[in-house]
């Protein structure tokens, strides 16, 4: 157990520390990597991504030391896992403003520190600033830890810290790997786990895009992760985590930072909510049969530049996913029997095969071998593009990005990233990318707020995706774009240049139907600062005043009551009026539920624009 002061008082923590109502419903009934990926899925949907720079602010929140030294009213000392002494005094103490960058000795200040090594994914948002698994820890271990791997260290120790934990070669048993390790104390080697086992549920789908494990010198590969989405790391060091986890529990500390990361980011780690959910999701015993090859690969669709296949699934039962190959090349996986390939050339040939792979990530043969050809052209967006850009003052700050491409598309390797310039250097280089998970209809668009926005129009709960980092700091002198992997999509300003959209928006124009990869202004109409009218609606080009809408509203111009009249009004979720600067003005939910009517008798005279669902009706109020 956790040698902690103040029992009486922390008590009242454990029975306090729940996560809200319904938070994990839909993971009754669930074990192994199906309840990882339904637990993904909650955990990942509408986070609130932070700079990391506000991370030091937040600390004060979240890491505060009232278990050990200091008692419930502590409101400055920060808790140091690193240097945590649980059985008497700590040999230095720290504030949040004590944050240094380097450092030459123990106890001079400290840095945030990244359980999972930044390295891993690049520096890239939203895993940068996440704080279930980034910490306040001492800046010379900080240093000394570098990217190597928490485990058990051997005799040949490296260095030993003030409150014991060390850096020595690795000792994890059945691991290859023999390179240095940091080996926390006992006290908190608990905490360590269930950081690293948040960190592979949280952005499961991203786990093969990460840098993992190479196996070329396997005794010097410094990272555990293993390029698989469901079991995420080396079996060895899967098993030294569930044996932390089981003997050093869950801690009053742990939950009360759970519970104020919540409060901050709007996830939680399910691990502190739920430690059982550990042992359900790792403790497999996969067989050493290899399952049985899916059938009926075929193609259902094809256009220019995608096609998509459907398979009849392996009879094999303890099958996790689908490895898809493109021209005998492997391409992705997916766990559905179904998927969209994509970013293909017009007027070209593929042949694809699936394998099926089982829990101990054995393969099965090839599936049979389907055979497109991709059409010349057809009337769909190659790609995802940018419809619209809000710089506007201070934090507001927005981009909408549309989906035309007449198929569904996987946002796992698409990113939003803005050029900088070093004027010490004279050069142009790019800020941590903002890097989007899951998946956008056809025909749907999404938006990317800065949280700290206070847009009138647009707010945190309206956005898909919420992000304080780099790319959603741009100002109007700089280049901003999309990216799919490492290639540009689409852009907003040119490079390696000054731009000059500052504090305006830009509005892609009504004919402007595929992305491009170099800026043109003469595709984009200019509005004043702050304005968003429309915003997160499908496109200007198919929503505003739309000729062949079967909605209908009258009088026009109105004096009193605006009528809404067509098929299925009652269905309408929402609507709203906007004035034409794209402040909100008012909004109902559900509003013709039991009428047809909405009153605007105490609107001032002006143009207006009624807002349903998504789609834009202009007024004239008299």
């Amino acid at each position: 157990m956790k040698k902690l002061l103040l029992p009486i008082i922390l008590f009242s923590v454990y029975i306090s520390a729940q996560a809200p109502a319904g938070y994990y419903n839909g993971t009754a009934g669930l074990s192994g990597y199906a309840l990882k990926s339904k637990i993904h899925d909650i955990i990942s949907e509408k986070n609130i991504n932070w700079h990391y720079g506000d991370l030091p602010a937040f600390y004060s929140q979240t890491d505060l030391d009232r278990y050990y030294d200091h008692g419930s009213s502590n409101t400055t000392i920060l808790l140091d896992i690193y240097s945590e002494i649980p059985s008497g005094p700590d040999a230095y103490e720290y504030t949040s403003a004590n944050l240094i960058s380097t450092s030459g000795s123990e106890g001079l200040g400290y840095n945030r520190e990244h359980a999972i090594p930044q390295s891993t994914f690049n520096s890239n948002y939203p895993m940068f600033s996440d704080l279930h698994f980034v910490i306040p820890t001492d800046a010379r271990i900080n240093q000394l830890r570098n990217n190597y791997p928490y485990g058990i260290g051997n005799s040949t120790v490296h260095h030993t810290f003030s409150n014991s934990s060390k850096i020595a070669n690795s000792a994890i048993p059945n691991y290859v790997y023999t390179n240095r390790v940091y080996e926390p104390i006992d006290e908190f080697k608990g905490d360590v786990a269930r950081m690293l086992l948040y960190f592979a549920v949280r952005y499961e789908n991203k786990l093969r895009s990460f840098n993992h494990s190479t196996n070329i010198n396997p005794a010097l590969d410094r990272s555990a992760l293993d390029g698989t989405a469901e079991r995420a790391f080396e079996p060895a060091y899967i098993s030294m985590l569930l044996q932390w986890h089981n003997q050093d529990p869950v801690s009053p500390r742990e939950i009360d930072r759970n519970n104020a990361v919540y409060n901050i980011q709007n996830n939680r780690n399910p691990f502190i909510d739920n430690p059982q959910w550990a042992n359900a999701i790792w403790t497999q015993t996969p067989d050493a049969i290899a399952p049985q090859a899916p059938s009926n690969l075929t193609s259902t669709q094809s256009g220019a530049n995608y096609t998509s296949l459907t398979w009849s699934p392996s009879m094999s039962t303890d099958v996790l996913g689908y490895n898809i190959y493109q021209n005998g090349v492997f391409l992705t996986a997916t766990k559905s029997t179904s998927i969209v390939v994509d970013h293909l050339n017009p007027s070209a040939s593929y042949s694809f095969t699936v394998r099926a792979y089982d829990q101990g990530y054995l393969q099965s043969s090839d599936s049979n071998t389907a055979t497109i050809s991709t059409l010349t052209t057809d009337p769909n967006s190659k790609d995802l593009f940018i419809v619209k850009y809000i710089e506007g003052t201070d934090n507001n700050k927005a981009l909408e990005i549309l989906n035309k491409t007449g198929h569904e598309v996987d946002l796992e390797n698409y990113s939003i990233r803005v050029q900088y310039y070093n004027s010490v250097t004279n050069t142009y280089y790019f800020g941590n990318s903002f890097e989007f998970e899951g998946k956008v209809p056809n025909n749907e668009s999404f938006v990317i707020l800065n949280p700290k926005s206070t847009l009138s129009c647009y707010t945190n709960a309206e956005a898909q995706f919420l992000t304080a980092g780099d790319a959603l700091n741009f100002v109007g002198t700089q280049y901003v774009e999309l990216a799919y992997k490492s290639a540009t999509i689409d852009a907003v300003g040119s490079k390696f240049v000054s731009n000059s959209y500052g504090n305006i928006s830009l509005y892609r124009k009504n004919t402007v139907t595929q992305p491009t990869s170099v800026f043109s202004a003469s595709e984009w109409d200019s509005y004043s600062i702050d304005y968003c009218q429309n915003l997160g609606t499908l496109s200007t080009s198919d929503t505003l005043f739309s000729k062949t809408d079967k909605v209908k509203i009258y009088p026009n111009p109105v004096n009193e009551n605006l009528f809404v009249d067509g098929n299925e009004i009652e269905k309408i979720k929402i609507a709203q009026i906007i004035d034409f600067s794209g402040k909100l003005i008012y909004t109902e939910k559900v509003p013709f539920k039991d009428k047809k009517n909405i009153s605007v008798q105490n609107l001032p005279s002006g143009m207006y624009l009624l807002n349903l669902d998504g789609k834009g009706y202009q007024f004239i109020k008299k």
